[in-house]
């Protein structure tokens, strides 16, 4: 009798093992299944978030580039001007030009400001180069001078000099692009540098603005 009392003990033990077996793999494969559903749901996230940021980059990108084709208000556009050098005078169709043939030498347009009128035919080969050459008149007040100097200066690519027969005070030009405003403070002074210098306009990006004319 003892002797059975065992064996039904020893199976009793046996099925309690197998039970916990049993529930042990259940909860292994509970936990694999979280794990798999957590999984996929980070993985669809990170994917999710990697196209928002793409399509935020790509909206970013498409803004910023049609503010770039976007012209600065009231400036005047030129097409089919000439690229020749030639060592004469060129009669230009505007005044400052901005562009057309001009002298083989090209202003200094580092930051460069002139105290007198410089030779027109080597401005424009600066604008070749990609320069914005600011320029103004005698109407042009002392402190709007004394601004766009001290701009000019610290901004490569241009250059400034008087230039007595324009209409406006203040006139900046680029390679096919034209700017008047009659003061320093207008907002489209900076929005025409940011634009031009060196912008897409230019026929040579890139080429000197140093190492020629200084006066």
């Amino acid at each position: 009798m003892g002797s059975s009392r065992a064996k039904e003990q020893r199976a009793a033990r046996r099925e309690k093992i197998e039970e916990m077996r049993r529930a042990e793999a259940a909860r292994e494969r509970r936990n694999r299944i979280i794990t798999w559903t957590c999984s996929g749901v980070i993985v669809a996230g990170v994917s999710a978030g990697s196209w928002y940021l793409v399509d935020r980059s790509q909206d970013r990108k498409a803004a910023e580039e049609a503010a770039a084709a976007k012209p600065v208000a009231g400036e005047k556009s030129f097409k089919d001007l000439g690229r020749n050098h030639v060592n004469t005078p060129v009669d230009y169709k505007m005044s400052p030009a901005v562009g057309g043939d001009h002298n083989p030498g090209w202003m200094n347009c580092n930051g460069d400001v002139y105290g007198k009128e410089i030779g027109e035919t080597n401005a424009v080969h600066s604008l070749e180069h990609g320069a914005v050459w600011v320029t103004y008149s005698d109407k042009a007040a002392d402190k709007d001078v004394s601004t766009l100097r001290a701009k000019v200066k610290k901004t490569p690519y241009t250059l400034m000099s008087p230039y007595a027969d324009q209409q406006s005070p203040i006139m900046l030009a680029a390679w096919g692009k034209q700017l008047s405003v009659d003061s320093a403070s207008d907002p489209r002074v900076e929005k025409f540098l940011n634009k031009y210098v060196q912008g897409a306009q230019t026929p040579e990006p890139g080429a000197a603005c140093t190492g020629g004319i200084t006066a």
